[in-house]
């Protein structure tokens, strides 16, 4: 017979990911159609259940592969929310995942079902419960990340060049950074290889291409720390 802690009521345990991608000119916000009732149809992140013989990370993990299809993608739990009333059919709580990905590297890993859409920052549409609220604890939390360490670069493919990468920072954190200065700060981090090779799409002249430098990546984890202007602002 299984032991039971007296006078204690069970609930459930969810997982829910918020997916931010960059497409190469905007970050953007990985939303699926919730396939239960209530909200039936509405937009929705990617949750589900903790399984009882699983851990948290790789309830995550499922779950963001059953609903999008999506695997291998960095994520990482930053917050529980348990309100008592967040969802109307059962008392649950959740471990919240926030995960960042180069949607163009994952975007044939997108199923059909459950409709997966990108949504940009500034145009999310009405979403189930407290999402919006977790979307939005999951921004701040990576504006505070990205200000410490290069985690953006998870956003970004193996090569990149620096108007991109300004354009990411810039979409992460919904301002505008001077272009001389940003360019000036990064280059300063020695986190940077410059390739031969450039990008001819975006101007006649071209901007080059630039790799993150991984031998010196431990060493120079902290040089991001002057990226961001002004960083507490944001948080």
């Amino acid at each position: 017979m299984r032991q039971e802690y007296p006078g204690q009521k069970r609930f459930l345990v969810a997982v829910d990911s918020i997916i931010f991608g960059f497409d190469g000119y905007n970050i953007k916000l990985l939303l699926v159609q919730r396939s239960l009732s209530p909200e039936t149809g509405k937009w929705s992140l990617m949750g589900g259940f903790v399984h009882p013989e699983e851990d948290p990370g790789a309830a995550a993990s499922r779950v963001l592969q059953e609903r999008t299809g999506l695997k291998d993608v960095y994520i990482e739990q930053f917050h529980v929310f348990g309100k008592p009333d967040r969802d109307p059919v059962e008392r649950t709580i959740t471990i919240a995942y926030f995960a960042l990905i180069d949607i163009q590297q994952y975007e044939q890993q997108l199923t059909e079902e459950n409709n997966p859409e990108w949504f940009l920052l500034d145009a999310m549409p009405e979403m189930v419960f407290d999402h919006a609220e977790m979307v939005a604890q999951a921004l701040r939390q990576l504006r505070y990340k990205a200000a410490l360490h290069p985690i953006l670069f998870q956003l970004l493919p193996g090569r990149f060049t620096i108007p991109q990468l300004q354009a990411l920072y810039e979409g992460v954190y919904q301002t505008k950074f001077d272009d001389r200065n940003f360019s000036r700060k990064l280059l300063s981090t020695g986190l940077l290889v410059k390739l031969a090779e450039k990008d001819k799409l975006s101007s006649k002249k071209g901007a080059f291409y630039y790799q993150l430098d991984q031998s010196n990546y431990e060493q120079k984890f902290g040089s991001f720390l002057n990226l961001v202007p002004n960083p507490d602002k944001f948080f």
